[in-house]
């Protein structure tokens, strides 16, 4: 297949997605404005021109609306015979304006359960794109509630677990020594972890809120807080504020091949996300065997089941998050009982290799399709 995607170049997201059907020999092409290293050598990259990046959030707009132009014309020289525009209200918009067909817009989680939801103007941009397209790929069971809340006809509207997990590398391991040692963290000291971006809407200042009442309890556990965003320095001073800057550590952004190292050195995982599609950083660090305490949204309901393989706190609750990290530091045999349930879903519920089967022959069905019409 000849394969043309319209996504965000510096996700990892994306890249995993064309990674996989490149490697599958599929012909790829993306379409972005700008990308990050990491995508297969046989990927043939097409870069956005961008207008007036020093006028910034104006030149954006002024992007916004004349990109779709410049897609067609990128398009019609590489005729595919597939279109997919990840993020439906930037990219999706962007490939349905191409007017291709066949296309196919995927829904990564915050496109349609934040942004749709807030913004009238985002609410009709998804809904055009969705309504444009011949099949709309999207990340959970709650995401695609809500898209059909939005008044897409659920019959083409398909679950695709995003990569799914790569079990192989992310597997149980000793604690790294040497990672945690960088991070002045001792052999004994317990280890509490997050992986999710510093922006609002992963709400990682609940954490950060969490960390005095564990510390009276537990005054040697430590905090590795992973990503990047607009809230670091804010999240910063909150910890010196508070006076726990010296139990956590703000280890930025961590390229993917070395995450599995950071997980396994760890103890307990927890996201503090407000909103979220199936989450790939839940996955991981249930594929290294470690229990999670995660906020209590729908999409992280069909992971973690109460009290077997992890716990569910009500969002922005810092002293349920707290207790719950609590009990789970306290009790060895509970850590261990839960990361390997935590471990076997993964197996069952996440391969891969099924997940992107199953899209391989969506897409295909829709181009045989395209064949067969007038």
């Amino acid at each position: 297949m000849r394969i043309c995607y319209v996504a965000d170049g510096t996700s990892l997201h994306t890249q995993r997605w064309l990674n996989y059907f490149a490697q599958r020999g599929h012909e790829v092409h993306l379409i972005c404005w700008k990308i990050m290293p990491g995508f297969n050598s046989s990927i043939q990259v097409h870069m956005l021109r961008r207008m007036m990046p020093k006028l910034w959030p104006l030149s954006q707009y002024i992007n916004f609306w004349r990109w779709p132009a410049e897609v067609r014309k990128i398009v019609a020289t590489i005729n595919p015979e597939l279109i997919d525009g990840h993020f439906i209200t930037i990219y999706g918009f962007i490939s349905a304006r191409a007017d291709f067909h066949p296309l196919v817009v995927t829904a990564w989680g915050s496109d349609v359960l934040v942004a749709a939801k807030k913004n009238p103007i985002f609410r009709w941009m998804a809904n055009y794109a969705m309504n444009k397209a011949d099949m709309v790929v999207c990340t959970a069971e709650n995401v695609k509630s809500e898209i059909s809340n939005l008044g897409v006809d659920d019959r083409k509207v398909q679950v695709i677990v995003i990569g799914g997990i790569d079990a192989v590398k992310f597997h149980p391991m000793p604690k790294n020594q040497v990672l945690l040692q960088k991070f002045g963290i001792g052999p004994q000291e317990p280890v509490v972890i997050s992986t999710r971006n510093l922006a609002p809407i992963y709400n990682v200042i609940t954490l950060i809120q969490a960390i005095p009442t564990i510390l009276s309890e537990i005054p040697a556990a430590k905090f590795i807080v992973c990503g990047k965003g607009n809230q670091e320095n804010h999240l910063r001073e909150l910890a010196r504020q508070l006076g726990i800057e010296k139990n956590v550590v703000f280890a930025g952004w961590v390229p993917h091949d070395d995450l599995a190292t950071y997980l396994s050195s760890s103890d307990v995982y927890v996201s503090t996300s407000l909103s979220d599609g199936t989450s790939n950083c839940l996955l991981e660090a249930m594929a290294c065997g470690l229990p999670a305490v995660v906020t209590d949204i729908p999409a992280n309901r069909p992971w973690i089941q109460e009290s077997e393989n992890g716990f569910l706190f009500p969002v922005r609750n810092s002293a349920v998050l707290a207790s719950q990290v609590l009990n789970l530091l306290l009790s060895e045999k509970d850590r261990k009982d839960f990361g390997y349930k935590s471990r076997h879903m993964v197996e069952v519920k996440a391969d891969p290799e099924i997940e992107m089967q199953k899209l391989e022959g969506t897409y295909r069905k829709l181009i045989e399709d395209g064949r067969s019409r007038p």
